[in-house]
């Protein structure tokens, strides 16, 4: 048997020449080290991305012009707050508060007593105008008596003047022909200057009389100038009288009531209470002048108020002020300066509240967000002058 010789194996060339199992592990795709197979996450295609970017982009730019040109017809603010008659409550004459009948926060109507001024000085100065009153019609009948009284004396000296003429002239043929003294003559003469004389005086009277009634006898007392000022002084008494007593002039709520207390001197223009209505009610919103141009009175407006959220009213443009806020501030802005900045003017709306009867109640300052339906959409033309205005 032929003996067959062995290559000797070197270790290190067997050890380079295969590979270790972790290697071998290493070097199989997909497998990971615990031996377990891994699938390759998918990665998207950047060409789709790109052509559904530029796809979307007509359509983005379809839908932002559509709701541009067919928006624009609501105008909100949120610039706009609740307003309502009120009143500083007072009385033009002065006194002594007496009683205060009502309480702060409390619901009044119209007429209703809200407090009153010690009554006893009206009182007063109202009998002495009536009775000055009464002086003055007296004395207007003395003079109506003394105007006839003078008629009457002109009457009687009108009589005696014909009797005193006829016996002047029977002294004159007498005293010719000496069949009289001089003395007679005399006599008779003197008696007619006399009587004449009482006549001019007479009517003098009569016509100062007649003066002080106004140059017209017939006229009533009740007509004449005298009395009709007592009257007035009457009146004017009367006048402060019920002054003294003030009402509520609306329905309304009371309040700043604490301010006045009983004994304390009230001085007119001193007001004493305040008085809120509480259904006379409506929004002062001031928008911007830019967006007033299609606004107008009558149109519908969304109102809500930031006390109920959820509840709304509906509302009217009743009118819009002529002139913007700043026209009537205590320094109004001087524009012919050098250092002259553009703002852009809030202008005044009034809209009244249509459905405020069976809504939660408002109050003078709570803030309100309007909405109002100026019925005008912006339209292609507005876009194409916008486009054109930034080429």
């Amino acid at each position: 048997m032929t003996e067959q010789r062995l290559k000797p194996v070197n270790p290190q060339a067997s050890r380079l020449e295969s590979p270790s199992p972790a290697e071998a592990r290493k070097a199989q795709p997909g497998q990971s080290e615990d031996g377990q197979h891994q699938a390759a996450p998918p990665r998207p295609s950047r060409q789709r991305v790109r052509v559904a970017l530029f796809a979307l982009l007509p359509v983005a730019l379809l839908v932002a012009g559509y709701l541009y040109v067919t928006g624009g017809q609501i105008v909100a603010t949120d610039n706009a707050y609740i307003q309502a008659d009120h009143v500083g409550v007072s009385t033009d004459v002065s006194g002594l508060v007496a009683t205060v009948d009502v309480k702060d926060n409390q619901h009044v109507v119209k007429g209703q007593v809200l407090f009153t001024l010690k009554p006893e000085p009206f009182q007063i100065a109202l009998a002495s105008a009536r009775a000055q009153l009464g002086n003055v019609r007296n004395q207007i009948l003395n003079l109506k008596a003394s105007y006839s009284q003078a008629l009457a004396e002109i009457d009687q000296a009108q009589i005696d003047l014909a009797y005193y003429q006829t016996n002047f002239q029977r002294q004159q043929t007498l005293v010719n022909v000496s069949a009289v003294s001089k003395t007679n003559f005399d006599d008779a003469r003197h008696a007619l200057d006399s009587t004449r004389q009482k006549i001019t005086v007479a009517k003098a009277r009569a016509q100062m009389v007649l003066a002080q009634l106004g140059g017209r006898i017939e006229t009533p007392v009740e007509q004449q100038s005298t009395y009709l000022v007592a009257q007035a002084a009457v009146d004017e008494a009367q006048r402060n009288l019920d002054n003294s007593v003030v009402r509520a002039s609306f329905d309304g709520i009371v309040t700043n009531v604490d301010s006045l207390q009983v004994g304390s001197y009230l001085q007119p223009p001193h007001s004493g209470i305040s008085l809120v209505s509480d259904d006379r009610l409506w929004v002062a919103a001031s928008p911007k002048e830019t967006e007033l141009t299609h606004m107008k009175p009558g149109q519908a407006v969304d109102i809500r108020v930031d006390s109920y959220p959820g509840v709304h009213w509906r509302g009217t443009v009743e009118s819009i002020s002529p002139a913007s806020g700043s026209s009537f501030s205590l320094l109004p802005a001087q524009n012919t300066t050098g250092n002259w900045v553009k703002v852009v003017q809030r202008i005044p709306v009034r809209i009244s509240i249509d459905d405020a009867g069976d809504k939660p109640p408002l109050r003078t300052g709570m803030s309100v967000e309007a909405e109002i339906d100026t019925g005008a959409a912006r339209g292609l033309p507005h876009l194409f002058s916008v486009a054109g205005a930034h080429e």
